[in-house]
Formats: C-alpha cells, structure tokens, sequence
C-alpha cells in the first residue's frame, strides 16, 4: 500500500491540504497545456494523449502532489534534484555563450532512432524517462545546441513521452485563473486581480452579510463564501423568475458550514413585507436547478478545457455515490426578516448581461447605511451612467470607477521580459458608500 492509499478516505479528513475521494480537483497537465477539473472517485479517468488513466492514484496524496505516466497508470513523481542547466563557472559560460545554433540544420536526420525503435521501447516497458535519455544520446546535434535549446528539446521530448500531471487544489485564484484562460466568456472576463480587488472594495471581511448578483457562473459566490469562512451569510440575489446556474461554486470543495451559509433569494421577498413564500415558478426553477446540480458538475467540467474528441461520459466519471453538499438553498423568513431590519453588510455586482444601474437602485436600498458596494462591468460606459444616477438621486457617496491593471513577467536567468501573451484589458468597478437620503418633501397643495 503506498503513502497516498493509507491516507484515503469517503469523507473530508480533518487536513483539507490532501485530497479525499468525491473532492473537486484542478489537474494541469503538462504545465499548462491542459487544465481538467475533476471530481477524484475510484471510476474518474483522465485522457492523456490516447489513453484513459485512473485517477485513484491521486486519492490521499496532498494538493501540490505532482505525477507522470508510468505505463498505464499515473504514478506519483518523488522530488528530485533537479538538474541546473545554467553553468556557473565563466569558462562554462564563455564557452556557451560562443556556442550558437547557427550551424545546425533541421533535415530530420539528426536522430538516430526511428519511431519503431520507440516503439519497441515501450513494449519492453522502458519508461518515458529512459526513452527521453534514449533520444538525447542519439541526436547527432544535441551537444551542438545551447544550454537553452536543450532544455526546451528536453521539455518538449517530456511533454510527448512522459506527460507530467500537477494536482492543484481549487480555491479562488486557480480557478478564475483556468476559466479565464480558457473560456473567459463564462465567467464575464472577469480576471484574478479584478476579482480581488472586487472583493476589497466591497469590504467583504468575517462575519460579514453579503448580497450578491452573480451572473458569472457562480464565481463571484464561491470567492465571498471563501472569504467569509464559517461566518457571516451569503444570499445570491435572484432577480427573474429563474436563478442564475451556481455551478462553479461546487468547486470550491466546502464544508457543510460554508454551504448552510451559502444562500439564494428572490428579490420579491423583500420588496414586499407581506409575501410569505416565492413564486410558484421561482421555487420550481430553484428546485429544478438543485436537483440538475448533482450533475451538472460532471457536465460543466468535462466540457471546460477539453480538448480530446473521446473523453469518457460524465456519468462515467462521476458516479452519483459521491454528491457533494450543494450550496444554494433558498433563505428562511427569519433570515430575511432580519436583513430587512439590518440591511446588508455589502452589496458585490457582477452581471455582464444586465443594466448594472437597473441592478443597482434595487438591491442598494437593502444594505445597511455607510455599507460598501462594487460593482464589475466589462466596459465603461454603463458604469459611468451608473454613476451619474447615483449621484443625482443622492444614494452614495464616494464613488470611484477603477480600472485594474495587471502586467505578467517572465522571470528567467539573462531572459526576463514581459509575457508576449497576456491580458490587456480586466474590466472596471465602480465602488461606492451607501448614504442616507431622506424623501423629497412634498409641495403643500
């Protein structure tokens, strides 16, 4: 039995630093080439290249954990020292830095083995180590090639013939980062800094009561739960007759506390005193939307950032012995009741497909005097006219539209720049106090 089989478990383990069976994972294969959520279960496989590779393997071993392909199955890779390609001594250097790769000519006659030579390999069951080494000693212009062509012909004979799997654990920063990576459009573009920076200005601290408009696939939801812990509430504000999907919120890998704080209401519960019980449609579309939930994981994140044609079913992946505790359950009378009198803490916008002032001068009546509001947009101009109109009507002061600005470096020995490829652009807030505004008096007739 190996160190990762004696420490896996049905339930969460007291130490949510290692991985339990039915937890949320984010795997990145090769780094950054791939990145696959998957729910860990002793039937989850992951396609790499052709073939399908089980997932049991990682069950028990602590997020962080980094495993290769040994054969047909993933084997977890021990920390080893790793080789420093930078020569340190001045003769070495010298001799590198006349070294180029000028002279080298790709005519694919460089490599001594031929692709049946490789084959024959690993029918013998050479590791993809051993083939890699294989490879390095029959090219002709290996040695002839800098210290970094090397390590980027080593990487790249890595990437094909021992493909490394990294198993990150999703909390906020990584899976904001792996949406917006790969498909930005569902999560409303909004970036990792301007998510931070959304929940700073909103103040959103412990034992905080939060209302939320999340429309960006439950993102927004899942951070401020992260943030406020065991403590304070979450109400994911329904503004139609049907609430927006939660499914990203299932991720975050939560405990029973944090889901029971993890709510939804309907704004018609507050604005009138007298409705005892949501809509007949409203309450339908909730329960339809929690009873889709059990799956709709499976579904959400076998369709994210896959890129091969023949990846298992969802149903195959995610059996339904394994439900997880489903954030999202509509708040009770007294809660509301009690939000009436106090008001929120803080409000938190992010709705791309809405009018943000619309959304605005509904739900910021209902925090509490002096509570700070954000509110994300992905352009400009709604949050301009946003602001103008709370202005006029007197409904907060301090107000600031920020545009965040995020610049990625690559850092590397005698090579660091920015990246080529990053983001230009994050969005902007609009951030505010809520006022006291008393009524207009009336004319005397």
């Amino acid at each position: 039995m190996s160190l990762c089989d004696s420490h896996s478990s049905s339930s969460p383990p007291k130490d949510n630093r290692i991985a339990w069976e039915g937890c949320s994972v984010l795997l990145d294969v090769n780094d950054g080439d791939r990145l696959v959520f998957a729910r860990l279960t002793s039937a989850s496989t992951l396609k790499i290249g052709k073939k399908n590779y089980s997932l049991l393997p990682l069950i028990g071993c602590p997020f962080g954990s980094e495993f290769q392909v040994d054969g047909s199955k993933l084997s977890r890779a021990l920390p080893s020292a790793e080789v420093d390609n930078v020569q340190t001594n001045g003769d070495s250097e010298l001799r590198d830095e006349i070294r180029d790769n000028r002279e080298i000519v790709d005519n694919n006659k460089a490599q001594g083995l031929s692709g049946e030579d490789i084959e024959v390999l690993r029918s013998q069951g050479v590791t993809g180590n051993e083939i890699i080494e294989a490879l390095i000693a029959n090219s002709a212009t290996f040695e002839k090639k800098t210290a970094f062509s090397q390590e980027k012909y080593r990487l790249k004979k890595q990437k094909k013939y021992a493909p490394k799997v990294l198993m990150r654990r999703p909390f906020t920063r990584s899976i904001c980062e792996a949406y917006f990576l790969k498909y930005p459009d569902r999560i409303g573009h909004l970036r990792v800094d301007t998510l931070s920076l959304l929940l700073s200005l909103a103040n959103v601290s412990t034992n905080s009561d939060v209302v939320v408009v999340d429309m960006v696939g439950g993102l927004l939801t899942g951070a401020v739960a992260e943030r406020l812990g065991s403590s304070g509430y979450v109400c994911n504000m329904i503004l139609g007759k049907k609430p927006h999907t939660m499914d990203i919120v299932r991720m975050f890998n939560f405990s029973d506390d944090v889901c029971q704080r993890t709510l939804r209401s309907s704004l018609e519960d507050f604005s009138s005193a007298e409705d005892d019980t949501f809509d007949e449609l409203t309450r339908e579309s909730c329960e339809t939307d929690t009873i889709a939930d059990v799956s709709c994981l499976s579904t959400i994140n076998d369709s994210i950032m896959k890129e091969d044609s023949g990846a298992p079913s969802p149903d195959k992946q995610v059996p339904r012995a394994c439900k997880s505790t489903k954030a999202g359950n509509n708040a009770s009378k007294e809660l509301i009741e009690s939000w009436k009198k106090n008001g929120f803490s803080s409000l938190v916008i992010a709705a791309p497909e809405r009018d943000p002032w619309i959304i605005a001068k509904d739900l910021l009546p209902l925090t509490a005097y002096s509570a700070p509001f954000a509110i994300y947009f992905q352009y400009l101009q709604p949050l301009a006219n946003c602001m103008h109109n709370l202005q006029v009507e007197k409904m907060a002061i301090g107000l600031q539209i920020t545009e965040p600005w995020l610049r990625e470096y690559q850092v590397l020995p005698s090579r660091t720049h920015p990246c080529m490829q990053m983001s230009a652009f994050g969005g902007y807030i609009l951030s505010g106090t809520r006022i006291f505004s008393p009524p207009l008096p009336t004319p005397e007739s």
